[in-house]
């Protein structure tokens, strides 16, 4: 984390509002991602956070990439290792999965010549694999349960158990490879449960098609949903990756590979937003402050992603619960109607929102003409 020394000082060098990104907890997270759970490798989820620096710090620390459109991909495989052709199949089936389960039937076109690895989930989606990327390498994308997850996935994406080996035939029918599983428990999911329940239902699914004559899998992708830290609520990673840990050894031999498609818990604490209060008012007796960002840049995930950013003060005085409201001229724009501020904040004075560095500048949209805020990048 930054001290507030530091971000006033960025603050006053680049103005406001500010997304200040600290590589060196980037790189910390992934150390401590690969600490716990050795045995897997890390496919960071480039949709949490897509900026380029972002994406080449993980490169560097010996990352993989989840992508989940063809800008995505591009963001990884053209600014990161472009290649002589011949070199291309290889790297990228090593570094990039493509982990939406519905693509465009442009996108297969434009994915084909990569033979890239890319998840599915509906037999309309093996007629399209089949038909425009037949040199793509599948993985079944499991509906598993999301149970507590701060948000839900399994509604929207995933093959049912009972129909899950009988897809994998139909793809293996059709002349496709299919290499392995891939599910996701929900994004910040806590309940560790999730992990648990899904890694069986994997290996199960696993027996059932090797019982039924189905031997070529050979990787598990365990998804996302890893929880960061944003308060005292969620255990320690050391704990979740003992559980994990616990079922792949006992249930995937050493000869199946584990891929996994962490975002959240690699960039979320990496970054910090610094805003100003642009105007102040009490209305029916409670104090609201009006700050030049809002839910429409830094704090989509408000809205997006079901999270609550906490706003902090640089300066000190009593305090009282508060709304702060983003700059446009939207309804919609509310970062919090309970914010724990001190009432003798002015116009002009700064705020700041550690733990943002997840699912929130990556949507920033210029509604209303504003634009998002400046990103800067410290150590890297």
């Amino acid at each position: 984390m930054f001290s507030k020394t530091a971000l006033k000082k960025l603050a006053a060098r680049h103005g406001t509002p500010l997304f200040v990104i600290d590589h060196d907890e980037l790189r910390r997270n992934y150390a401590m991602f690969k600490k716990y759970l050795p045995r897997i490798q890390v496919y960071y989820a480039v949709k949490a956070n897509s900026d380029p620096a972002i994406v080449r710090t993980f490169y560097q620390a010996g990352a993989s990439f989840d992508v989940a459109s063809m800008p995505e991909f591009e963001n990884v495989y053209g600014n990161i290792k472009p290649l002589p052709a011949k070199e291309r199949q290889d790297w990228i089936w090593d570094k990039i999965i493509y982990a939406n389960p519905i693509k465009a039937i442009e996108t297969l076109k434009q994915l084909d010549q990569y033979k890239p690895l890319v998840t599915y989930d509906n037999y309309e989606e093996i007629k399209k694999i089949k038909k425009y990327a037949p040199h793509a390498g599948l993985a079944l994308r499991l509906m598993v349960p999301n149970t507590g997850a701060m948000v839900e996935l399994s509604s929207k994406f995933g093959a049912s158990p009972g129909e899950a080996v009988d897809m994998i035939l139909e793809a293996d029918r059709v002349g496709l490879t299919v290499e392995g599983i891939s599910f996701h428990v929900g994004s910040q999911t806590t309940n560790f449960g999730n992990y648990v329940a899904a890694i069986n239902l994997a290996a199960n699914i696993f027996k059932e098609a090797r019982d039924r004559g189905y031997a070529k899998m050979n990787l598990l992708d365990i998804g996302g949903g890893f929880p960061a830290p944003y308060d005292a609520t969620v255990k320690p990673f050391r704990e979740l990756a003992k559980v994990i840990n616990r079922e792949l050894e006992r249930l995937f031999p050493k000869n199946i590979q584990i891929l996994a498609e962490p975002g959240r818990f690699l960039c979320a604490t990496a970054a910090t937003a610094v805003s100003k209060i642009i105007g102040k008012a009490v209305r029916d007796g409670k104090l609201r402050y009006y700050i030049n960002d809002g839910v429409y840049h830094t704090f989509s995930g408000v809205i997006f992603d079901h999270c609550q950013y906490h706003l902090r003060a640089f300066k000190k005085g009593p305090t009282q619960i508060c709304s702060v409201f983003g700059p446009t001229c939207d309804a919609l724009d509310v970062v919090s109607m309970a914010e724990n501020l001190p009432d003798n904040l002015e116009i002009g004075d700064l705020l700041y929102s550690e733990q943002i560095g997840a699912y929130s500048h990556a949507s920033s949209t210029y509604f209303n003409g504003f634009p998002p805020a400046t990103v800067v990048h410290v150590n890297q």
